[in-house]
């Protein structure tokens, strides 16, 4: 188990058991939320000690999910990446999702949250609405402030351009407006569009097939959750978790420092 995998595990166990000891003060249960693997590159970054992935995102996109992308009518479009998935539960469908998004993050801007491209290509050149100059990609799935007028994403221009170009206090490099912009976009694909998952019309370069971009986006789906997998696969991970133990002290760690 890499150090990234297991720093999740932590994480989410943790924060687990402290939901769990507040249960009785809610009146409703929570929504179920699961970590997601860490992507190819996600875990290569995390053994060089760069910026990678952080298991607050999972939660982000999990709790963004409108639930028609945890039906039954979009286990098609996933079947390639999740053959299970209309199987699964709703928390390993949503920590499908959580995983795909970091997949596409990581193809996108290598998980790195300021992350910004202006495009000079004539073919791919447009004007930003709300800008007023050339379109940049901008953040973890490479956004634009148009995106704010098309699918209501909470991208704020007029309080944005009076700060750096990369800073992390831009509202549409935030992760979380970022992600929440993503989902919605994608959703609305999916769902309003009733397009596939994979299309040549796709807001993304990374999920339009048979590009070099769509390659590096498929590269970063491997490691996709066990659920997602045929059941040999879920028999063989079983084994091996059972084989590697549990991280009792390190938890009871986080747990007493979340506290």
């Amino acid at each position: 188990m890499t150090a990234l995998r297991m720093a999740n595990l932590v994480f989410w166990t943790a924060l687990a058991m402290l939901a769990g000891s507040n249960s009785r003060a809610v009146s409703q249960p929570p929504q179920e939320i699961k970590a997601a693997p860490a992507t190819p590159i996600a875990e290569k970054k995390s053994d060089l000690g760069e910026q990678t992935w952080k298991p607050e995102w999972d939660k982000i996109v999990e709790e963004t999910l409108p639930p028609e992308m945890l039906s039954g009518r979009v286990a098609r479009d996933v079947r390639a990446f999740c053959p299970r998935f209309k199987a699964m539960s709703e928390g390993d469908k949503r920590a499908y999702w959580a995983y795909f998004f970091q997949a596409l993050a990581g193809a996108e801007a290598g998980l790195v949250p300021t992350a910004d491209v202006h495009h000079t290509e004539v073919e791919v050149q447009e004007k930003d609405t709300v800008t007023d100059r050339m379109v940049r990609s901008e953040g973890l799935l490479q956004l634009t402030y148009m995106d704010a007028q098309r699918y209501g994403c909470d991208f704020d221009w007029e309080k944005d351009k009076q700060l750096p170009e990369k800073d992390p206090a831009r509202t549409i490099l935030q992760p979380k407006n970022n992600l929440t912009c993503g989902v919605k976009i994608l959703a609305n694909q999916l769902v309003a569009q009733k397009k596939p998952l994979l299309s040549r019309s796709s807001y993304w370069a990374t999920l339009r097939p048979g590009g070099a971009s769509y390659r590096v986006f498929a590269k970063q789906m491997k490691n996709v959750p066990v659920a997602c997998r045929p059941a040999s696969s879920l028999d063989q991970t079983k084994s091996a978790t059972a084989r590697a133990g549990p991280a009792s002290e390190t938890v009871q760690k986080l747990t007493t420092d979340l506290k």
